[in-house]
């Protein structure tokens, strides 16, 4: 089967939401819900990974799911789409998707065994020096599987919102330098716990698609040689195990003057001021998974894709990130 999938932070959509959850319908929001509906509309995807979306309180009175689908019946009625979401985060931004309950099933199949889940504290070792530290998902990421309409599985979803390495306070360098490796050691812990996650799922002979903001890129910076690790080539697996090894469905990312290339966000350093752009939104995907298509849908990068550039303005104001796109065979 082939499937039309895509991941979006789209930056703060509980804005868009009343305190009650109802989708607002005027001003500024309700221009920004149009500019998004069309990218969503035009995009078409059968599953949508949502990042940064609408809140879900503990007491089950506002969910993600219940506003998501408020808001497509609303803003996309000529379309059909169900919605899902999983464990609450601790802070306001939730993990939660969108797809076409024509075209597949969805269901949210967390791990459960006590120790595992991701809403709970975890053990890693994330320095090499065989001391395990306690970690703990800020926002759990959400675990999903996408059946055909005949049940068959065709494949496991992980969505993920890694730890920001950006340091936010006001601090001298040499509090930046320790915020920093904390940051990073919490940022490498969280994907080798997901990265355990991927390994038991193709040790049971299921396909895995990891997707997501994860606040890192490929290559190796400065802490990630100290380290000699970096979180997305951790997701992407141990080349002892190369049958187990994800790939990205984009293509490998260069390093220019203005950043990285292609890129899905363009960031200020807070120490030079300059802007430079960045590839930390990924679609990871399993080997039994056929990778047809890949893009990020970066108007300034897709100059020759007619629709890419017919959004160029709701994709460069509705979010300060933009989608990454894959069409797959599962």
């Amino acid at each position: 089967m082939q499937l039309k999938i895509g991941v979006y932070n789209i930056a703060w959509m509980r804005d868009l939401f009343e305190p009650n959850g109802s989708p607002k319908t005027t001003g500024k929001e309700e221009t920004r819900s149009k500019q998004l509906a069309d990218i969503i509309r035009s995009m078409n995807p059968d599953f949508l990974g949502i990042v940064e979306g609408p809140d879900t309180l503990v007491s089950g009175a506002k969910t993600s799911t219940q506003q998501l689908e408020a808001w497509t019946s609303h803003y996309l009625p000529d379309m059909t789409f169900k919605a899902i979401h999983g464990y609450p985060s601790a802070g306001q931004q939730e993990l939660c998707a969108i797809y076409r309950p024509d075209k597949v099933k969805v269901l949210f199949t967390p791990e459960t065994k006590e120790g595992d889940r991701f809403n709970q504290p975890f053990l890693m070792d994330t320095t090499n020096r065989m001391i395990k530290e306690q970690y703990q998902h800020y926002r759990p990421p959400l675990e999903l599987s996408i059946l055909g309409l005949d049940d068959r599985m065709l494949t496991r979803v992980i969505i993920a919102h890694t730890k920001s390495k950006g340091i936010f306070d006001k601090v001298d360098y040499a509090r930046f330098e320790q915020l920093s490796q904390r940051d990073r050691l919490r940022l490498f812990g969280e994907c080798m716990h997901i990265r355990e996650r991927c390994d038991s799922y193709l040790g049971k002979g299921q396909q895995v698609i990891v997707m997501g903001d994860i606040n890192d890129g490929f290559e190796l910076d400065f802490y990630e040689n100290r380290f000699s690790k970096s979180a997305v080539e951790i997701l992407l697996g141990d080349l002892w195990k190369p049958e187990w090894v994800l790939r990205s469905v984009l293509p490998r990312p260069k390093l220019n003057a203005n950043g990285w290339t292609p890129y899905s966000g363009r960031f200020k350093d807070r120490i030079t001021g300059d802007q430079f752009t960045v590839l930390i939104d990924h679609i990871l995907v399993s080997q039994g998974l056929k990778i047809i298509k890949g893009q990020v849908w970066n108007p300034y990068l897709e100059k020759n894709d007619p629709v890419i550039q017919s959004l160029k303005n709701q994709l460069v104001l509705v979010s300060d990130h933009y989608p990454v796109y894959t069409e797959v065979e599962a």
